[in-house]
């Protein structure tokens, strides 16, 4: 059910507030769908009914990136899938202070840099294709005067809605943002273009985007932050990466979630700046880089210096662990930089794997015991499988064509023991790794 603006006046009013409570303590499984309508027609239209049950379970199904606050909101479905991680919204806008920050030893930086926010806080920010206004309102609860503007009215009243529930202040206006200019003191411009096509399916192609990103290009402001899909092609961005702009993958919990490509007038001139990395972990942040802006005191001139006074790692055999770099890493191209840091060597120079002698103590890679590792061999493979009555695995693979669907009925397993399966290449040749589960 598609929810319009006469459903959603009819939600706002009395008779609609109370269906939504007395929804919100049902059961809304897809199978019980029949029942829920059919009692619900007895005192509402079809369109009435479908636009309650389905705001119900947006409302639901919205607990994880906005709490308890979730119950009171309005949502269309593409609008909250495309809404941005809590932590993400608390990293972003400096209301995420990390508990603990890190610094490495290693000649490039990894360090905490919540709460970094200008003395600027009250300046005018902008939100194109604001939708239904999370990140403007986590942009207004950090203090800042925002607008948001967006070309879909229900978006729109839904944005106004959300600020009024949440007790929040931001101005909201239906705009077309390709024809918009924004305001020459605009101190800081928000911009997350529409990812999907008109029937769900995701856009890859970033000029492709509602509206495309090469609007960005008419854009004035101290700052732009532009939030793209984690798997964006770096290619795309290529022609944008040059003064001022660089490009940072972030990760929440070790799970990719998206990519900014961000500007700062403190670095215009600067040329091709290379991606960075920021994991958030409960309160603490890292960022991974291989230049000196990130370390430097906010609002002070950025030294943007790479570093090169250190050895890549080595290719060598598999040792003790298996490590895999966080997935924001592993988009920045900062997968050697992870390595060094844990003191590791590469199995392969393409493959985003590494081993150590010891466990590595850092949250930018997770680590498996080896056991054993062997040319690939599904003979081979099988019969070490056998020998130690190992009867499930979990197959993981960098590298190479083969996928558990086919392999793991080829091992013929059985018995009560269980281990992770790592299909890799070692200096180009397909090995297989035997790892603690």
């Amino acid at each position: 059910m598609t929810l319009t603006l006469p459903t959603l006046a009819f939600l706002t009013a009395p008779a609609g507030e109370r269906l939504l409570a007395d929804l919100a303590h049902e059961d809304l499984s897809d199978a019980n769908t029949l029942r829920l309508l059919t009692r619900l027609r007895r005192d509402h239209s079809g369109e009435r009914a479908g636009a309650a049950l389905e705001l119900a379970r947006l409302r639901r199904d919205a607990a994880p990136k906005f709490g308890a606050d979730a119950a009171r909101m309005f949502f269309t479905r593409d609008a909250l899938e495309q809404a941005s991680d809590p932590l993400i919204r608390r990293w972003r806008t400096g209301n995420l202070t990390p508990a603990r920050s890190v610094r490495s030893p290693s000649p490039f930086t990894e360090r905490g840099l919540g709460g970094e926010v200008a003395s600027g806080n009250f300046h005018p920010l902008l939100d194109i294709c604001c939708g239904i206004g999370s990140d403007s309102l986590a942009y207004s609860a950090a203090g800042r005067d925002v607008t948001g503007i967006d070309l879909d009215p229900l978006r729109i009243e839904m944005a106004r809605l959300n600020a009024a529930a949440l007790g929040l202040h931001a101005r909201f206006e239906v705009v077309d943002a390709a024809v918009y200019q924004p305001l020459p003191d605009t101190q800081h411009i928000f911009f997350d273009p529409g990812r999907r096509s008109a029937d769900g399916r995701r856009i890859y192609d970033v000029e492709a985007y509602h509206p495309p990103l090469s609007l960005i290009r008419r854009f004035r402001a101290h700052e732009i932050t532009v939030k793209l899909s984690p798997g964006v092609d770096l290619a795309q961005l290529q022609p944008y990466c040059a003064d001022g702009w660089e490009v940072t993958f972030v990760s929440v919990d070790g799970d990719l979630k998206e990519a900014d490509l961000t500007y700062d007038v403190l670095l215009a001139g600067v040329d091709s700046l290379p991606p960075a990395a920021v994991l958030l972990v409960g309160d603490d942040i890292h960022t991974l880089d291989v230049t000196g802006r990130r370390s430097q005191t906010p609002g002070s001139a950025p030294a943007v210096r790479l570093f090169d006074d250190y050895a890549l790692p080595p290719l060598a055999d598999p040792c003790a662990w298996l490590c895999e770099p966080d997935p924001a890493a592993i988009r920045a191209g900062l997968v050697q930089q992870v390595a060094h840091l844990c003191g590791g060597s590469l199995l392969d120079e393409t493959i985003a794997y590494f081993s150590t002698d010891t466990k590595p103590d850092t949250p930018w890679a997770r680590a498996w015991r080896i056991e054993a590792w062997m040319p690939f061999n599904v003979k081979r493979l099988r019969e070490y499988l056998r020998v130690r009555g190992v009867g499930r695995v979990t197959v993981k693979k960098r590298g190479t064509a083969v996928t558990p669907d086919v392999l793991i009925p080829q091992l013929k397993l059985k018995g009560d023991g269980e281990r992770l399966i790592v299909l890799t290449r070692l200096r180009g040749q397909q090995i297989a790794l035997v790892c603690e589960a």
